[in-house]
């Protein structure tokens, strides 16, 4: 098990990344903290940053999680070695550029690059967004998956996290106490399918969306989640990456009584208001 405590942060390749620099600022409502070497990290929270955005291939994506200590980093190098997985531990530059204590790679299943990190760095100084979209934190985000179902079992089995519900072969996984943390969704290729943050309220939601209306592509909502009950929002940002805004997700406390629901792969299953995605993998 690799024992993952949270989403730490995501890392984006751009076509032009001072447009998507100014589009985390201005409409996803980001607060930026430093550009170094023309690496651009974001934050929604009290974190050091989970948003990075760097000149590049618009489909080089890199997903990090965290695990408590170091000593759990080296348990899950560890437990991947032992199921076949090419592992690399980074050099100190790259944790440090990571601000993180500790750090190593490896690839899933479908390919997605996924970084575990050990004690990644929070701010003293508060978070100030860029403007008031309401957002609480960095949440979730969903994942492209070339086979929904071996991937479920590689992020169990290994991964340790647990399935909350199911979309068709689409798996919802937890690794606390909020329905998802992990969302896995049929694509040909790997990468971030979308980024989730939460938001303070439902006013939080409509008033994203009635800004949005006449100047950011709408891929879906709003509406609520038939799985976690969320009220919902996404939207498209520069080289088509999908932003999400949330309110209100399920939690799931008693791991003994739940039982994953299986709900078919038809919109209503992604939205009970009537809302249909316009979303690769939602479809």
């Amino acid at each position: 098990m690799l024992g993952l405590q949270d989403v730490a942060y995501a890392r984006l390749g751009c076509t032009d990344v001072e447009r998507s620099v100014r589009f985390a600022i201005d409409e996803v409502g980001l607060e930026l903290m430093r550009e170094e070497a023309g690496r651009f990290y974001l934050r929604s929270s009290a974190v050091d940053h989970d948003l990075v955005l760097f000149q590049g291939d618009p489909l080089d994506h890199v997903v990090a999680f965290e695990v408590v200590d170091d000593r759990a980093l080296a348990r899950a190098v560890e437990a991947l070695r032992k199921h076949g997985q090419d592992v690399t531990i980074a050099d100190e530059a790259t944790c440090a550029e990571r601000r993180v204590a500790g750090l190593v790679r490896f690839r899933d299943p479908t390919g997605n690059h996924i970084e575990l990190v050990s004690r990644p760095h929070v701010s003293g100084v508060r978070c100030r967004l860029s403007r008031d979209a309401g957002i609480t934190e960095f949440s979730h985000l969903g994942l492209n998956s070339s086979d929904p179902r071996r991937d479920e079992a590689f992020w169990t089995e290994i991964g340790g996290a647990r399935v909350s519900d199911r979309i068709g072969d689409a798996p919802l996984l937890r690794i606390d106490a909020v329905h998802h943390k992990i969302a896995l969704f049929p694509a040909k290729r790997p990468g971030i399918q979308h980024l989730n943050f939460q938001v303070a309220s439902i006013d939080d939601v409509m008033r994203s969306w009635y800004r949005f209306k006449d100047r950011v592509p709408i891929a879906f909502g709003p509406g609520r989640h038939a799985t976690s009950g969320a009220i919902f929002l996404y939207f498209r940002g520069p080289d088509g990456v999908i932003f999400e805004y949330s309110h209100g997700v399920g939690m799931i406390e008693d791991e003994q009584r739940h039982r994953p629901r299986q709900f078919p792969a038809i919109p209503s299953s992604f939205c009970v208001w009537g809302a249909t995605p316009d979303i690769d993998g939602f479809r």
